[in-house]
């Protein structure tokens, strides 16, 4: 083997800050200054002080009542039936007849589904699918429409299992 023929090595160690005169930086403060927060360990990416009152944190809104703690993310998209005066009379609406007529997003009502609120008027009589509010419902139905809802199956609509009686000799077993 040659010496000389052996390729060279550029890249170094990386120096060890903070471990005494062995790391290759010096010794005692070891490049980070003398005293102060950032001399004894890192900062918090968030961290604007020590006192709370000027944080982030504090500085945001406060969400109040219920539902506080539920997501938003997850709630339908929200249509008032005054914007289904466009589509035509005894025509079936669920979420493909809203994106044909562009009253919703095609992405947003695929991925969050559709609710009718009450809000305006309609005048002539369609057939509805998909959620509505009370309101909504009595309106449609005014003009002669319908509104028809597929019950799905909930706890309350499952067959109860029967508890049977268990006997104290076979509770201490």
């Amino acid at each position: 083997m040659n010496l000389s023929t052996l390729p060279t090595t550029t890249k170094r160690s990386k120096k060890r800050v903070g471990r005494g005169y062995g790391s290759g930086k010096g010794g005692h403060t070891s490049g980070r200054g003398t005293k102060g927060q950032k001399a004894r360990n890192k900062v918090p990416l968030l961290f604007e002080g020590a006192a709370m009152g000027a944080s982030l944190i504090k500085r945001l809104p406060l969400l109040r009542g219920k539902g506080k703690l539920r997501s938003s993310r997850n709630r339908p998209l929200l249509v008032n039936i005054k914007y289904l005066q466009g589509i035509p009379p005894q025509t079936t609406v669920d979420i493909a007849t809203l994106i044909r007529f562009k009253i919703v997003n095609e992405q947003e009502a695929r991925q969050y589904g559709v609710k009718l609120l009450g809000d305006g008027e309609i005048s002539h009589s369609l057939t509805i699918t998909i959620p509505t509010s009370r309101a909504a419902q009595k309106k449609i139905e005014k003009a002669g429409g319908a509104v028809v809802t597929e019950k799905s199956k909930t706890v309350d609509s499952l067959p109860k299992k029967e508890k049977k009686p268990v006997s104290r000799s076979a509770q201490k077993q």
